[in-house]
């Protein structure tokens, strides 16, 4: 059995997918956990999509006496606690005008829809209770590549949200020796001074964090590890937290950086 055949055989997670099947409404795991069990690497969180909609989620979970919260119901998302563990259900739908994080949701029953409007291929990954992967976009062939692609036009997704910038680096952390395409990075790299001006300092602060807890951080960080080329972005928002006199940027984050590497 392997990590992924574990996601389906947990507990609660059982549970919570019985309650849906009986009521034959279909739901699947999404994105990172599959992501991360692929990979062998320690789950985080799991993340569940559903062609339910939300109000109809919380019936749901009432009926089950399923405790949950919904301060994200506005994006579709309720947070659950089957068997008093987490688990975040997520109504399919689709972004229209998106700006950063806020966006108009459209519901839809459309998987493949849903998919569209992630970030990476291998974050587009669906498994059902029947332990069939749904891959729209080669999500799982990149991630054993040790590649990562954006869905559809790179400029589009980073124009819709300016942070998935932060998070390409992050999970060029994923890998030890990641593929890395210079057209696309490039790409990337042209929109990081427009990107401040849209996110916050703190916003940039949390993302860089995660990256010191991904499973090969330097990768997050530097071209080279052998001469420490750092990748333009560090310099870039160093330059911009000193501006901005942003100490906790400088000091709780990115002066962390160097000494990982010594």
């Amino acid at each position: 059995m392997n990590k992924v055949d574990d996601l389906l055989n947990t507990d609660h997670v059982k549970f919570l997918f019985s309650i849906f099947k009986i009521n034959n409404a279909d739901i699947r795991l999404v994105g990172g956990c599959i992501r991360d069990s692929l990979i062998n690497r320690e789950l985080k969180d799991i993340d569940t999509a559903t062609t339910l909609q939300p109000n109809k989620v919380i019936n749901l979970l009432q009926n089950n006496n399923i405790e949950y919260d919904d301060f994200a119901i506005q994006y579709g998302s309720i947070i659950s606690y089957p068997l008093k563990q987490k688990i975040q259900i997520t109504t399919l739908r689709e972004d229209i005008n998106q700006i950063g994080r806020h966006t108009n949701v459209i519901y839809t029953t459309d998987w493949k829809k849903d998919s569209a409007r992630r970030d990476f291929t291998f974050n587009a990954l669906y498994l059902g209770g029947n332990n069939k992967l749904y891959d729209y976009y080669e999500g799982k062939t990149h991630l054993k590549e040790s590649r990562i692609k954006f869905i559809g036009e790179i400029e589009d997704r980073i124009k819709e949200d300016y942070l998935r910038i932060f998070r390409y680096f992050r999970f060029l952390g994923l890998f030890e020796i990641p593929k890395i395409n210079p057209s696309e990075q490039r790409v990337v790299e042209k929109y990081i001074h427009e990107s401040l001006s849209i996110l916050t300092n703190d916003v940039i602060r949390i993302e860089i964090l995660k990256m010191f807890n991904m499973t090969y951080p330097l990768n997050c960080f530097y071209k080279s590890h052998q001469n420490k080329e750092k990748f333009k972005w560090v310099e870039i928002i160093k330059e911009h937290f000193v501006r901005t006199k942003y100490e906790l940027g400088l000091n709780k984050c990115l002066n962390k950086i160097d000494i990982i590497i010594n």
